[in-house]
């Protein structure tokens, strides 16, 4: 990076080549970095200066250098006693397994839901003990445990039962569940507040009385733990010997990585050590459930949190939002490779389903909202229709947020209904959760509540416009207040720098996600030197410098934003182009590709 590169904002932001509206609407902002420690990192790591600089920029310090790049279980797992109730759950469960008492796992359907679930089982099956699984139907039983549940796995024979990414406010259903004499072991992660529910045994490191400081893990690393715990318990009791040998909890790190990685926790401590490892293990071939679903989705490139979060995921999740929920979790633990490869084709099949689904939907969904921008340009976006399938209103509510740079509800219903579900997503500097739940609170909604950028919703059919007016006013002052949302740059290079050996290095650190972001790059002054629109609305480029260099880029989803209407009408300008480098492989050849997120005219500078 050049010093003409970034100059100090008034405010104090120091903006990349003076970016401060971009064809997104974005301000361009270079990531703070100490530049001393990113000298002292390169130094220290024999790494050039470019991956100095990015660890510095995440905070990472010189004597944690090593670590970050090659981070080990044994340097961060923590103590499972830490943990408030897991000795208890442990004993439990053994008290459970070697009386032959029944033993279930109800789990919620998403990914995090799914791998936890097939750790469970996996982990018994090496003690030769099956577990009945349980998840529930989206669109018919909705998120969590239920009385019914309970009972249901009580007629199928389950006196102790696993809850797995949920449970942890279900002070309903656990209550249920005592009278009918069924223990319930929870793992979950979900913020609690107030009193926990009545379970015989609750481990959530976010639970207000847990001391272990691992409130950043997914359900799926929260499960790993207690299978560790497991194993404790185990040799404590003298349960293992030659015909019954302690279970390896790293055949189960895949999984762990799995959840973690598409529960979008923080990839930092234990969570980065859990992915690191897992996505190893993925690589090795041991699941016959991931590389089943892997064949089927053509996916043959390695395994990575990209690959993890983007190509295996959707597909695990399809199940959940508009397929069999129980599939992603039944893929995940069977040993048959026939039954793996039978699950794969029918999620792969749905995942191509849920697409088509979601892209009427999108369709249907921006034209509503840019009605509501030309009208009255307000500072959240509420559309809803009859027919939106509820598993996917959450997606399509992320891709108005993607398109527009506002806070977006996406509410669904179907015929005759009187009441609808809604998912909405937001961008930082609004807290969507917080205004649900007081929506919630004061009668607006009939049900409501998440987290600063994600939330969950019910809402009278009758009262969707009273709602929407409602969000628009409770949302206009932090929407004022709230600066034009900003790109963080690592680095500005030129069109002729994007090569494999740069990917190769910067790939040192990742798997990137939440807490660790993966590094944005802008190309400078760079001429389109052709450009085509593909199918499913992608627009793909090739750029080059001021040497005649090239390189590719791609912007997915782009067709229809300003972003790949710049892209389609910029051939033979010059453009500063923002996006992530990534590999790509094909017959044996590595080269970089940048996957595009916004632009800039050159001539903006």
């Amino acid at each position: 990076m050049t010093a003409a590169a970034a100059h100090a904002s008034p405010a104090g932001d120091l903006y990349c080549l003076d970016v401060v509206r971009s064809a997104l609407g974005k301000r361009w902002l270079m990531r703070p970095c100490d530049d001393a420690l990113a000298g002292a990192l390169s130094r220290r790591l024999g790494a050039p200066d470019a991956l100095g600089r990015l660890l510095a920029a995440r905070g990472v310090s010189v004597e944690e250098g090593e670590r970050f790049l090659a981070p080990a279980l044994r340097d961060s797992f923590p103590d499972p006693s830490s943990f408030a109730d897991m000795d208890r759950a442990a004993r439990l469960a053994w008290d459970a397994a070697e009386a032959g008492r029944g033993l279930a796992v109800f789990a919620d359907y998403d990914v995090d839901g799914a791998s936890s679930a097939a750790q469970l089982i996996r982990y018994f099956r090496m003690l030769g003990v099956e577990i009945d699984l349980y998840v529930p139907d989206r669109v018919s039983e909705g998120y969590g445990p239920s009385a019914a549940a309970f009972r249901t796995l009580k007629q199928r024979g389950a006196a102790l039962v696993f809850t797995v990414d949920c449970g942890a406010a279900a002070h309903a259903a656990l209550e249920s569940a005592a009278d009918e004499a069924i223990d319930v072991v929870v793992l979950d992660h979900h913020l609690m507040t107030g009193s926990p529910p009545r379970a015989a045994a609750l481990v959530n490191p976010n639970r207000p009385d847990c001391g272990s400081g691992q409130g950043g893990l997914a359900a799926a690393g929260v499960t790993f733990v207690f299978l560790a715990a497991m194993n404790r318990e185990g040799r404590r009791r003298g349960a293992f010997s030659d015909a019954r040998p302690e279970p390896d909890l790293f055949g189960l790190l895949d999984l762990a990585a799995l959840g973690t990685i598409c529960d979008m926790v923080p990839l930092t401590g234990f969570n980065r050590a859990l992915a690191t490892q897992g996505l190893r293990l993925m690589g090795a071939g041991r699941n016959p459930g991931v590389m089943a679903l892997a064949a089927a989705a053509g996916h043959d490139r390695g395994y990575d949190a990209y690959a993890a979060g983007f190509i295996l995921g959707p597909r695990i999740n399809a199940g959940g939002r508009i397929g069999r929920s129980d599939l992603g979790a039944r893929l995940l633990s069977t040993d048959d490779a026939q039954e793996a490869a039978t699950i794969a084709a029918e999620l792969d099949a749905l995942n191509l389903r849920r697409r088509d689904v979601e892209a009427e939907i999108v369709e249907q969904a921006a034209g509503q909202a840019e009605r509501l921008i030309r009208a009255s340009d307000p500072p959240v976006l509420v559309v809803g229709a009859e027919g939106w399938h509820p598993g996917v209103v959450g997606i399509v509510a992320s891709r108005l947020v993607e398109r527009f740079s506002r806070p977006a509800v996406v509410i669904g219903w179907g015929a005759g209904d009187t009441h609808a579900r809604g998912s909405g997503r937001s961008v930082a500097g609004i807290n969507l959760g917080e205004a649900i739940a007081r929506g919630a609170r004061e009668g607006v909604l009939t049900a409501g509540g998440g987290h600063a950028m994600a939330a969950g919703m019910t809402v009278e059919v009758s009262k969707l416009e009273a709602f929407r007016a409602w969000l628009e006013d409770a949302l206009r002052g932090a929407a004022a207040e709230t600066p034009a949302p900003g790109l963080d740059i690592d680095a500005v290079m030129s069109a002729g720098a994007l090569t494999a050996e740069l990917v190769e290095m910067w790939e040192r650190a990742g798997p990137f996600g939440q807490g660790n972001p993966e590094p944005l790059v802008v190309v400078a002054d760079a001429r389109i030197a052709y450009a085509e629109a593909l199918r499913g609305g992608h627009v793909r480029v090739q750029i080059e410098d001021s040497a005649g260099r090239r390189a590719s880029g791609i912007a997915f989803r782009a067709e229809e934003t300003a972003l790949g209407a710049a892209l389609l009408t910029a051939r033979d300008s010059r453009v500063h182009l923002a996006g992530r480098l990534r590999r790509n492989e094909w017959q044996g050849r590595v080269r970089a590709d940048l996957h595009i997120v916004d632009l800039a005219p050159a001539a903006a500078r």
